[in-house]
């Protein structure tokens, strides 16, 4: 069994919202559920009833009551979630209209601002009438190129207040990027700052919009919101207007909220696009918003005390997922910026002024801050601190241990999993469980989900494909310009039918109900035909001072596959022959012969997609001779250059 590294109290537990709900389940079913593990089976064998209840103790807000939970379990894809009903999703996060504050914002370079729950209504009121004026319908799309600041939750509950369908761009994205996405969905209107911060310096993007609205005719009206200037000259871009010239100067307004279908689109969503162009995922309101409500009240433990931080942009799902803990009431604290500037201690820092009660990030993030050498939990005051949220890729067993020690030792540890997708997670947190190194504490209610080997088989205590087998209500109700569905059926269902295949390779511990991630699947290794998850090698490497990060691929080689590590060293490092036995050693030793790599290779820097997740497949595809048809969904793609020719691949 892997090392327990935390355990909440009993007075933790009953103070949960998962403990009251499972009350609230046991009263109204008559069952005497005192665990998790119990609730989660009687979750998937029970799905509507399950969501009915999650309807109810979510206290969602609708106008007319659903007919049925879902028309047809069988269908996936194609099940409807909740006909009947009409609701309007961002009435569900305005439903709270006090002086308590809803959102905190820290732009890198300035000091933080606050707006409470009754400003956070006034404005999105005004600009909802600016929207219903400059001719925006239901089912309009409206795109938003913009920082993690309340002007982009502004906009797009005003959007959604109205029925239009919210799509959103971090402003880091290049214009082919951006063309690659907002040309697909064609917005009427779009929201932009007039630029961001990075790394202390001010980065604009009026001329970036003003380059790109020839190819997207479709936007009637730029809104420009001032941030890294107070009076940004918009002269170059047509048909630009001032954030504060657009919003309705008329106070006291009453939002008119739309009510609409709960298979409604409310957000489109898009894949990295590594592979070429993104796929737009639409997404309903009625199925996003009883899903979030279920994972930050239940799995996250959301309550209307809470100040829940993730560091995210606009460009990221985990964004949308920070939005909606306003159903829940509590405060979000939104960053802008780099979270090592001016330091490493930034973001903890934030945690301390603002006392940040749920602290969410990235793995890469928690394994940048191993190394620069600060201990959070000794210089910063984080006594607020009840939970710590990881995701985007798997946490390494250092990376959990790192958090009990440095961080703090009576902290809830989520690492979270799912994507864009779902817009939400298939294994994650539970509040009531206790803590195991490297796994994921549980899978999510409702959510079957399963690990499949190589027969198509479910499976525990081994290592296979993260498959869900029944249907959810956050899934895409369909994609973009895909009428008959093809793409939608490609992207999960072309290997199991009826079953969704999301492309990661799990473990479903049977002892700790964890689960334990291991990387992409189409990632997956397979050197003489044992497969092989890459994070179980980025395991061994992360523990060496000497490695500053690392990329592992397999090659085709000889009709077989070998492994090539590529490592970028750490400052004043060297990739001798001594150090590359060394890393053979680790790996051999604590992972198998069959991990070790055939080559290990030093590259300058490792390519990341924009939301921080390593390009492997990219890699895999460059070294292979094929091509990388969007690099501008890469942070850093002129980097892939460097891997072309690297004369070492061609050898034995």
């Amino acid at each position: 069994m892997a090392e327990l590294l935390w355990t909440p109290s009993e007075e933790r537990i009953k103070n949960t919202n998962m403990y009251r709900f499972i009350q609230f389940i046991n009263e109204r079913t008559g069952k005497n559920f005192t665990e998790y593990g119990p609730l989660y089976e009687w979750s998937i064998e029970n799905i509507p009833d399950f969501w009915a209840t999650m309807w109810d103790f979510g206290g969602v807000i609708a106008s007319q009551p659903y007919d049925q939970v879902v028309d047809d379990l069988n269908k996936m894809p194609g099940a409807t979630w909740f006909p009947g009903a009409r609701l309007n999703f961002a009435e569900n996060l305005l439903r709270y209209r006090d002086d308590q504050v809803a959102l905190i914002f820290k732009g890198e370079a300035q000091d933080s601002i606050k707006m409470t729950y009754a400003e956070l209504y006034d404005e999105v009121a005004r600009v909802a009438r600016s929207l219903k004026e400059a001719g925006v319908k239901p089912g309009d799309r409206v795109g938003g190129f913009v920082p993690n600041m309340p002007e982009a939750i502004i906009a797009m509950l005003a959007t959604t207040s109205m029925g239009g369908i919210w799509s959103s761009c971090s402003p880091d994205f290049g214009i082919k990027g951006v063309l690659d996405r907002f040309g697909q969905i064609k917005p009427k209107i779009l929201f932009t700052a007039n630029g961001y911060s990075f790394k202390g310096k001010n980065l604009d993007s009026i001329n970036r919009v003003s380059n790109m609205l020839a190819d997207i005719p479709s936007i009637e009206k730029v809104v420009v919101i001032p941030y890294t200037e107070k009076d940004p000259d918009i002269s170059q871009v047509p048909n630009a207007i001032h954030y504060k010239d657009f919003k309705s100067p008329d106070a006291n307004l009453e939002i008119e909220f739309e009510q609409l279908p709960a298979d409604h689109p409310l957000y489109i969503m898009f894949t990295s696009g590594t592979t070429g162009l993104p796929k737009c995922m639409v997404q309903s309101a009625g199925g996003i918003l009883v899903h979030h409500l279920k994972e930050l009240m239940l799995h996250t433990d959301v309550k209307r005390e809470d100040k829940i931080f993730y560091f995210t942009t606009c460009g990221w799902m985990m964004w949308n997922w920070l939005v909606s803990s306003l159903g829940v009431g509590a405060t979000l604290i939104l960053f802008d910026g780099n979270p090592f500037h001016p330091d490493p201690g930034a973001l903890w820092k934030l945690a301390q002024d603002e006392k940040m009660t749920i602290f969410g990030t990235s793995a890469g993030y928690i394994s940048a801050i191993m190394g620069t050498g600060i201990k959070p939990g000794r210089d910063y005051d984080l006594s607020s601190l009840k939970a710590l949220t990881s995701t985007g890729s798997p946490l390494s067993v250092e990376g959990f241990e790192f958090v009990y020690k440095e961080v703090k030792e009576d902290i809830q540890l989520a690492s979270i999993s799912g994507g864009s997708d779902l817009n939400g997670c298939f294994a994650l947190g539970n509040p009531m469980g206790p803590v195991y190194a490297s796994e994921l504490q549980c899978r999510g209610l409702a959510m079957k989900v399963e690990s499949y080997n190589e027969d198509g088989k479910p499976v525990y205590n081994q290592k296979g494909e993260l498959v869900c087998s029944a249907p959810f209500p956050s899934m895409p109700i369909y994609f973009w310009e895909d009428p008959d569905k093809k793409k939608y059926h490609a992207a999960y269902f072309d290997v199991y039918p009826n079953v969704w295949r999301h492309g990661d390779f799990i473990e479903i511990r049977e002892d700790t109900g964890g689960v334990i991630i291991y990387g992409r699947s189409d990632a997956t290794l397979n050197p003489g035909g044992v497969r092989i998850g890459t994070a179980e090698i980025y395991r061994q490497v992360e523990q060496m001072e000497e490695i500053d990060d690392s990329l592992v691929v397999g090659q085709d080689w000889k009709g077989d596959v070998r492994v090539i590590l590529f490592v970028k060293p750490a400052e004043g490092q060297e990739l001798t022959h001594e150090l590359k036995q060394k890393i053979k050693k680790l790996i051999r030793a604590n992972a198998s012969p069959r991990h070790v790599p055939a080559k290990i290779i030093s590259v300058p820097e490792v390519p990341y997609t924009l939301n921080m997740k390593k390009v492997e497949l990219a890699v895999k595809k460059i070294i292979e001779g094929q091509p990388v048809l969007n690099r501008d969904a890469l942070s850093n793609p002129k980097i892939l250059d460097y891997y072309e020719n690297i004369a070492e691949l061609q050898e034995d």
